[in-house]
Parts: structure tokens; sequence; C-alpha cells
């Protein structure tokens, strides 16, 4: 690709946040900058990994999400000069003038970054981006770029597993800007919850910045605001039939007289303040009705009140949408709901009311889902807030940005704990495909090496266990890299977010049933080549001490 073309495909970039900067770092990023300065190694290259060690939310599968940030990170990477002036006062008096007029100079222009696509499926220990550049600048991009990874990576994966577990009827709206970290997570948490498959948000900056769909009823403030159906002072509507204003609270009341009998709820027991509130809520929206019917007692008072007003918009030639009911036993109390509005649509030939939407909340978790999955309930949309954008199951992924290569030549981190052992040098993945489609196993080998080529069998090895190997003969095989950012430029075209969304499902339909399974799932497999293996072990014990018993 052209630097001329890669100028067109990044265009779309026109919102930066301005809290993503260089010094949205750690201090020792700083520090050891200067230390390798100071060191004279402003000429080393390096080459860093960034991947995660396991899968969140017990699970064995994760989405990769905040490369377009990462992206846009790079493109405005450079110190200002009120950046440099605060890290003068920050840093030791005996830090050498000179550092701050290298690091005023910096930019990402030197850098090379390749990546997998966002909205992959990814797995432990492949690496998601390989950051390769100058030494002293690839350390300094660290923090940043796992800052943006990290919890864009968790959030697209809960949001995946709320999807699945919801099945595809059922639309899923966030509703979680309230309880997010901040304004900044409930952005983010918004942004890759549609991302991982939810239909809508809330949050309307969300929806104005990335052009989510924006949903959302009312409150129980607004229920408990009124008290009587008397203190409404507009009380009608345009009739669609004839054009004519018709007293809607009237219609209504009469309406909740004839259901009550047909229901056999005692309209004594109805809110009149609840009534009065939708009959106000229908009056300012009565082609997208949709009431909240939990403020008193759904069975009592809610669902009488809102088919009253329903059936009242009916003969006026609207359609209400539905209902949301945001406590108590949301199986039964759907069901009741659907039940009722069965009974009616039967009762008075209204085939559509049969269909109205029900909206569940609620502090609603994945494992809620599966429940109420199991005590087949009438839901067609859950509103999802608390559990979603804080990830609470699990409240961070655990990316790291390793060194794995310094001036060309491999570098090997070394734990006592075997599973914090770094993979060295420069590798490329790849996807191995059987003939069923699904995905068999991620290979990563040297980059030097050839790459893998489909039907023929390669061997595949466990990065750290000698016993654990196996041939594989892939029916097809696809490269997990690409060149992102090359000479100061995005070198791919950004999908829009809709395009990205679309990716998450596409990558989970290539994944076996039983490896995205709620309970137990099977491990994916992620191997080394034969080299990369033999490659890994030898430098691993050139740089373990030998002991020495006495």
């Amino acid at each position: 690709m052209s630097v001329d073309e890669s100028n067109n495909v990044h265009t779309r970039l026109q919102v930066h946040n301005c809290v993503v900067q260089p010094l949205l770092t750690d201090l020792y990023q700083i520090t050891m900058a200067y230390a390798y300065w100071k060191s004279e190694k402003t000429s080393d290259t390096a080459v860093f990994d960034l991947f995660f060690r396991q899968n969140p939310f017990q699970g064995e599968f994760t989405i990769f999400g905040g490369l377009e940030e990462c992206l846009r990170f790079l493109e405005n990477f450079n110190y200002s000069d009120s950046d440099i002036e605060y890290l003068k006062t920050t840093l030791p008096p005996t830090i050498e003038q000179s550092f701050f007029v290298y690091l005023k100079e910096l930019t990402a222009k030197d850098v090379k970054l390749y990546a997998i696509d966002e909205g992959s499926v990814v797995f432990p220990r492949v690496p998601l981006i390989r950051v390769e550049g100058p030494l002293i600048v690839v350390q300094l991009l660290e923090t940043t770029l796992l800052t943006l990874v990290n919890f864009s990576s968790l959030m697209a994966t809960n949001a995946a597993r709320y999807r699945m577990a919801a099945g595809d009827n059922v639309s899923l709206l966030e509703f979680g800007l309230r309880r997010a970290q901040g304004p900044d997570g409930g952005l983010s948490a918004s942004k890759y919850a549609y991302i991982g498959g939810f239909d809508g948000t809330s949050n309307l900056l969300a929806g104005k910045m990335f052009n989510i769909p924006v949903k959302g009823t009312h409150a129980h403030a607004y229920i408990t605001s009124f008290s009587n159906p008397s203190e409404l002072k507009t009380k009608t509507l345009i009739n669609l039939n004839n054009g004519k204003e018709q007293d809607l609270i009237d219609l209504t009341l009469s309406w909740r007289t004839t259901l009550s009998n047909l229901l056999h709820i005692s309209e004594s027991q109805a809110s009149d303040g609840e009534l009065a509130a939708l009959v106000s809520f229908a009056i300012a929206f009565p082609e997208g009705f949709v009431a909240l019917i939990d403020t008193y007692d759904v069975n009592k008072s809610g669902i009488l009140n809102f088919c009253a007003v329903a059936l009242a918009l009916n003969d006026l030639g609207y359609k209400a949408i539905g209902v949301r009911i945001d406590s108590g036993d949301l199986a039964y109390l759907s069901n009741k709901s659907r039940e009722t509005f069965v009974k009616i649509a039967k009762e008075y030939n209204i085939p559509w009311f049969a269909n109205l939407t029900i909206i569940a909340s609620n502090d609603i978790n994945e494992e809620t889902i599966w429940s109420l999955n199991d005590q087949k309930h009438s839901i067609d949309c859950f509103g999802i807030g608390t559990h979603l954008v804080t990830c609470q199951r699990q409240p961070a992924l655990g990316c790291v940005y390793k060194l794995v290569e310094v001036n060309g030549t491999p570098r090997i981190k070394l734990s006592q704990d075997g599973s914090k052992i770094t993979m060295p040098g420069k590798k490329d993945a790849f996807r191995l495909y059987g003939a069923d489609g699904f995905a068999l196993i991620d290979l990563l080998k040297k980059s030097v090496e050839d790459p893998p080529i489909a039907k023929t069998k390669l061997l595949c090895r466990h990065p750290f266990d000698q016993k654990k190997r196996a041939f594989v003969v892939p029916s097809e095989i696809k490269p997990l890299y690409k060149v992102y950012w090359e000479n100061g430029h995005i070198m791919q075209r950004l999908p829009e977010l809709k395009e990205v969304r679309e990716h998450v499902k596409e990558s989970l339909r290539t994944i076996r049933p039983d490896i995205k399974r709620n309970l137990n799932p099977t491990p994916y497999k992620v191997s080394v080549s034969d080299d990369l293996y033999e490659f890994m072990h030898e430098l691993w014990m050139r740089n373990t001490p030998i002991g020495e018993l006495s």
C-alpha cells in the first residue's frame, strides 16, 4: 500500500480522545527512557509482544478490542511543550536538559506495528500486537497500549458472552453509564459492548461519537411524580383515523374498567398515579410508547394500566411498543405479561398486541440469563448495566507487553512460574482450520521460517511441555498478522464499528461450540513450530543459572 493510499484509509479517525497522550503512562517508562538515553542506546531497536496469559470469565476465548485506539494514539504521539515543562518539574534535577530536547522530537514514525484484526477471537500467548522500532520509543508506548487493549478486549469479550447466553433472537441494550468506572470507562463500555454484540445503548454521547443506536424508556421517578389523572394538563391526542383531538384519559379509564373484568384484576388496586404517568408518557411518545410497569405491582397495577393505555392508543391509530420490568421474578412476570397480551389480542382481534416487546432489567448478569433461559422466560430484550460495564465477574484481562528482541537478538524472560516465561524473538501467528471449517489450533513460528502450507502435515508442539505434540493436516491456513502502522501512517482500511461487530460474529462462528460453552469449555490449543520450540528451549537453558550443591 502506498503512502497516499494509507493517508486515505485513515481519514475516518476524526474523534481523538485527548486523554490518550504520551503522559498517559507510568513514571517508570520515562525513567527507563532516560536511562536508555544516558546509556547511549538511542540507536538500538527492539521488538515487543503484547499478549495475555489466560482467558477471562472462566472461558476459553477472548475478543480482541482497542486496535483502532492504539493506532490513533500512534498518530498523535508527541510530547507537547506543557508535557516537557511538567516532566522537568517532576523528574530529578540531575536529568540533563538535552534529554528533554530529545523527548520533544520523538514521534512514532519509525515504529512498525503488526496486529490481528480487531474483533477477532484470540487466545492466550498469541501476541495481539507486535511492535518494532527504536527501543526508547517502543518502550514508551507500553502502558498506553496496554490500557487501550486491556479493558476494550475484556469488555468486548464480556458482551460477546452475554450475546451467546441471550441467543440471536433477543435484543441486548447496554444501560451501564451510571455504574461505569468514570466517564471514559462508560464511553468505552458502550463502544465495546456494541462491538461484542449488543444492539444499542442508553449513552447518548456514545451514540453521537460512535453511531451506536440509542434506546431508553423512563425511570420510576417519572411514575412516582404523578398522583392522579386529574392533574394532567395535556389530556388529548390526535386520532390518526380522523385527525380529531380525543381525550386519552377518558378512553384509557374506560378500557381499564373493561380490562379489569377480563383479566380479573381489581381496578381499585391499580395505581391512579401510575395510570396518569403512563397516559402522560403516551401523549408525549404515542408512536414509541414503552412503559415501566413494576413501580408498584406488575400483576395488580402495572400490567392493567399499561394495557388500558395501549388499547386506548390503538383506538386512535397508534401501536404501543411494550413494557419494561425492573424487579421481581423476571421469568414469572414476563410469562404472565405475555399471557395477558395474548389474551387481549385474541379477545379484541388485535394480533400485534400478542407480540408486544417485554424488556427486563434489574442487575442482570450472564448467569441470570442462563437461569432465565432454563425457566422458559418470555423476555424479548435485556437491559444490562452494572455487571456488563464493570466486568464484575473479572475486572481485568491482564495483558502484558514483553521485550522479545533487541538489535536482532532474541530475548527471553525467565521465571520460576512457567506461565510467565516469554517466547523469544520475532514470531508470526497462523490459524489452522479443519475440513469442517472450525479452527483447529493457532501456530506460532519464527518470522524467518517459511509459513505453513495447507493440506501438509505439520508438527505442532506445546510451548513448554515436550510430551504434548501432534501432527496436524490443516485444510486451510490464515495468517493472523497484518502491518497496521508503518512510516508514520495507518496501512490498512479501518472498518466501521458495525463491520467490527460483524467480524466478531464471523470469527466466533469458526470456533467449535464446546470451546465457547458456558460450563467447562474445552481449551483451545496454541502451539509452536518445532524450530521455535527447539530455539526457545535452547535459549531457556542458556540463560538459566546452574545450581550448585554443597
